[in-house]
């Protein structure tokens, strides 16, 4: 399912039952959220800027790498990548994908999102309810935080982590207790946007991979407004799609202002400018 649902114009109160899709983070049994159904005319709200993404260049990636989370700092990419029983930390080059660290987490988590607090490395997992703290040279373990329901995306925006479980809101903690302090709601026009996943924080602004769809939003952190939606599909040939799995992974790189996009088992990397659609 990678494009959202589009429904024509009618009166009626539609019901719609989805079929379990194998997939959502890698296993059957996990539950999945239904895509949200933009309106009746396919179209966003006039306020938000429609965007694509034009290539760059390309970089080769592990397609081992059921990628959660991406984060990118200081040359290096960081990624965090899923599944039960291969689930992982690493440090990884981006000119030719070599793995240049990496550390296993225990074989009960199931990483997710990842972000950079100063040293330190913070991984969600799942459905375990536990942050993995590493330390940023070594990726050994040095802590671990608590928080209920489940981790899917993760950033740093200088003050305060925030983080998705798959709904439509966003969550502010606190980046050394993991506190919750507040929650936003994001919305795109009147209707509210689910299954938020992997987040990247750029300045006030968040950018979210829309889970099962080739889209991305632009969040205003503050208000939750979107203000910008932006088409990242075709960045896979059909026969490199059907070997790998859905979009998700998003680093911003501040030297040059491109994005580093790829997904769960992608053989590349991709650094996207993002330009008018």
């Amino acid at each position: 399912m990678r494009t959202p649902f589009r429904l024509s114009a009618s009166p009626l109160v539609l019901a719609l039952v989805l079929t379990p899709i194998l997939g959502c983070h890698g296993t059957a049994d996990e539950t999945v959220m239904p895509v949200e159904l933009t309106p009746a005319n396919g179209a966003p709200a006039p306020s938000v800027e429609k965007l694509a993404v034009r290539v760059v260049r390309k970089y080769p990636h592990a397609v081992d790498a059921f990628t959660q989370g991406l984060l990118w700092h200081d040359g290096a990419m960081y990624e965090s990548t899923g599944r039960y029983g291969e689930s992982s930390l690493r440090r990884v080059r981006l000119d030719d994908g070599r793995v240049l660290a990496e550390r296993e987490l225990d074989e009960s988590l199931f990483g997710e999102g990842l972000a950079r607090v100063d040293d330190r490395l913070v991984q969600l997992t799942w459905r375990s309810g536990v942050a993995v703290v590493s330390d940023l040279t070594t990726l050994e373990r040095r802590d671990s935080l608590r928080y209920l329901g489940e981790g899917w995306g993760l950033c740093h925006d200088g003050e305060e982590l925030i983080m998705s479980d798959g709904s439509s809101i966003l969550e502010f903690r606190d980046p050394a207790s993991f506190e919750l302090s507040r929650e936003v709601t994001v919305w795109n026009g009147k209707r509210t946007v689910r299954n938020l996943n992997e987040l990247e924080c750029v300045g006030d602004e968040v950018y979210a991979n829309v889970w099962q769809t080739d889209e991305i939003v632009r969040i205003d952190s503050k208000t939750g407004k979107v203000t910008a939606v932006i088409d990242a599909s075709g960045l896979l040939s059909r026969e490199e799609a059907a070997r790998a799995d859905v979009l998700n992974g998003i680093a911003y790189k501040p030297d040059s202002k491109t994005f580093l996009l790829t997904g769960k088992l992608w053989p590349y990397v991709f650094e996207v400018e993002l330009v008018p659609r």
